[in-house]
């Protein structure tokens, strides 16, 4: 299966990029057979036509309103001072299902810029990577301040590594339609971003014994939720 990402609604258009991408780079044929998705669960079947530079397709099925995964994660991560790290986390959250991602600025966090523009492409092809209808939606830098004030605390849990205060087992959190996940950057949380976030009523996970890197732990959640797909 071969998926590329367009417009299906109201009529269906291949992105401009693919186009060059299915030409230049993959040197498709004319009368080959791709699936296009929209990201927003619709998907169209095809072969392809050329016409100068243009790049058509031939429709012959649309499939609308396909499932998309539950539940639903929400991760929200301080961007690591390495970037990759970053975009490596982004790449296997997106292939194991994350419903959306926000990058927040904590009171440690080293790197205070990300292009979004890239990580957003980068979503896009770890989710044709792994045969996806529904992409991610991939949230604008933010303060930690303004993050904190749309938290809903019933779906919301922060993995902090302060072992002087409570938290709770990740395996003990009840079974809900989507969670949100707080993640800090590479000197965690501060005892005052942790104490607002216990007066909200946020309650706090342990992601087990070992001090797990950003990345790591935004990636061990992601895996916690896709085995609950299932």
């Amino acid at each position: 299966m071969k998926l590329f990402f367009g417009q299906v609604f109201p009529e269906i258009l291949i992105d401009i990029d693919e186009q060059q991408h299915i030409v230049k780079v993959l040197r498709m044929r004319e009368g080959e057979e791709i699936f296009l998705t929209d990201g927003k669960g619709n998907l169209a079947k095809g072969t392809l036509i050329f016409e100068g530079k243009k790049v058509t397709l031939n429709v012959s099925q649309v499939l609308e309103h396909l499932p998309d995964f539950s539940p639903k994660l929400h991760i929200a991560i301080a961007p690591t001072k390495n970037i990759d790290r970053i975009e490596f986390f982004l790449e296997k959250a997106v292939e194991m299902g994350i419903s959306e991602v926000s990058f927040i600025l904590t009171e440690q966090t080293e790197r205070k810029n990300i292009s979004i523009d890239k990580l957003r492409k980068q979503a896009i092809g770890a989710s044709k990577q792994s045969l996806r209808s529904h992409f991610p939606k991939i949230n604008d830098l933010q303060k930690f301040s303004e993050f904190m004030k749309t938290l809903d605390p019933k779906t919301t849990f922060v993995a902090h590594c302060n072992e002087n205060l409570e938290r709770i087992n990740l395996n003990h959190i009840p079974n809900l339609d989507h969670y949100t996940f707080l993640i800090g950057p590479e000197g965690d949380f501060s005892d005052r971003e942790i104490q607002l976030l216990a007066e909200k009523g946020i309650k706090a996970v342990s992601l087990g014994n070992q001090r797990l890197r950003t990345e790591t732990a935004g990636i061990f959640v992601a895996a916690w939720n896709y085995d609950k797909m299932f």
